[in-house]
């Protein structure tokens, strides 16, 4: 009987011990074209066991890749793609250049301040317009977010102006709903909702208030019968 401790170790484990000695048989066969052939039979039996490789792109192209990689790299057949080899595989990727962007204004962020620009570019006095009332409207909405108090409309053109050095002025008085801490509480406490209504009534029927009592002490409930 043969143990796993006196095998080899498995190249890649998804495909099993099976298509791994399939692959190390591969490389016993001198006949190239007998090679080619169950190399292709191989390759076959790899994509049928994992059909979920057929959504990628160039699912073929690894499974070619993973052929060779099984075989560490010793494996002489033509392939339809480059063939890969050790030091291609080791290779580290290039890294990617992380995007630089300082905004001018950081507590309004980096895509207000383009589309500051785009509205500066605006021709349409029309356009231009609605693009001031937007940056007014997420000007408020932003400062709402990290402050309890209301912001004044006159705050926000005075901020809106000094951005755009007097170019933009929005007409619209931006509304934008508050949110205090109070009309949290209260939610959290039951007053402010029918939930918490129906939890205090509920609450005075089991005191007493009316309702039909069990525990036998009176006060119009059914009384325990003597024998």
């Amino acid at each position: 009987m043969e143990y796993n401790t006196t095998r080899n170790d498995l190249a890649m484990r998804e495909y099993g011990r099976h298509v791994q000695k399939m692959i190390e048989h591969l490389l016993t066969i001198e006949d190239p074209e007998r090679r080619q052939r169950n190399a292709y039979a191989v390759i076959e039996l790899m994509g049928f066991l994992n059909p979920h490789l057929k959504n990628v792109e160039d699912f073929r192209h690894k499974l070619w890749d993973h052929l060779f990689l099984i075989s560490d790299f010793k494996l002489e057949v033509r392939s339809p793609y480059p063939i890969p080899t050790r030091e291609s595989l080791s290779e580290r990727p290039e890294p990617l250049p992380y995007p630089k962007r300082h905004p001018r204004y950081s507590h309004l962020g980096k895509n207000l301040e383009v589309v500051i620009n785009k509205a500066l570019k605006e021709e349409d006095p029309d356009k231009r317009l609605g693009f001031a009332n937007a940056i007014a409207y997420y000007m408020k909405l932003a400062y709402n977010n990290w402050h309890k108090e209301m912001v004044h409309d006159d705050a926000i053109q005075s901020e809106l102006t000094g951005i755009t050095d007097g170019q933009l002025t929005f007409t619209n008085t931006p509304y934008v709903k508050a949110f205090r801490q109070q009309d949290s509480r209260d939610r959290d406490r039951g007053g402010g909702g029918g939930y918490g209504k129906q939890r205090q009534k509920f609450q005075h029927r089991g005191n007493g208030g009316g309702g039909r009592r069990n525990d036998n002490r009176g006060g119009g409930g059914f009384k325990k019968k003597r024998f």
